[in-house]
């Protein structure tokens, strides 16, 4: 029922002793350490606060690169790995830039790199749609069907929308 080393005749050997509580206690320990991307939880619906705590377009427009963001948030939202997470980030400094604005695109790109890391408590984090520290990683099944689920709703609303007649 101890922790040692001990000397083998080649390397130290960690020997964790016999005890089953030690051992049971080790393995609580790992498995709550592991990423949380086991079980990430209920997917929020999707909402979009346009370009975060940065202007949604210049003082001529005041929503000109506000689609831009919309698409970066739906990505951020829907989260991912690392690599998605870049192209994600690429696609709203190519978008901005393609405005016609390449400086406050670069600046963006600053902005949403340091704010946008999945493990700071924001509302527009890596992965925002899931519970907190949901982390980087490739999204499962049943996580994809969420996802499907909750842009499947959204789209029966806009159609639903359309559909009614303007009184």
């Amino acid at each position: 029922m101890f922790i040692g080393i001990t000397e083998s005749r080649s390397r130290p050997v960690i020997s964790l002793g016999s005890s089953p509580a030690l051992l049971g206690l080790i393995v609580l320990v790992l498995f709550s350490a592991a990423p949380a991307t086991i079980y990430a939880g209920e997917l929020a619906p999707f909402s979009s606060d346009g370009c975060s705590l940065f202007p949604d377009g210049s003082g001529e427009n005041s929503a000109l690169w506000l689609s831009c963001c919309a698409d970066h948030d739906l990505s951020y939202w829907r989260g991912g790995t690392r690599a998605e997470r870049r192209v994600a980030d690429d696609a709203l400094e190519q978008c901005v830039a393609a405005k016609g604005y390449p400086k406050v695109a670069a600046l963006m790109s600053v902005g949403v790199f340091v704010g946008g890391t999945p493990f700071l408590p924001t509302p527009f984090r890596w992965g925002y749609g899931w519970p907190y520290l949901r982390g980087y990683g490739a999204l499962s099944s049943e996580e994809e069907a969420q996802v499907v689920r909750n842009l499947g709703l959204k789209s029966e609303q806009r159609a639903k929308q359309k559909d009614k007649p303007e009184i």
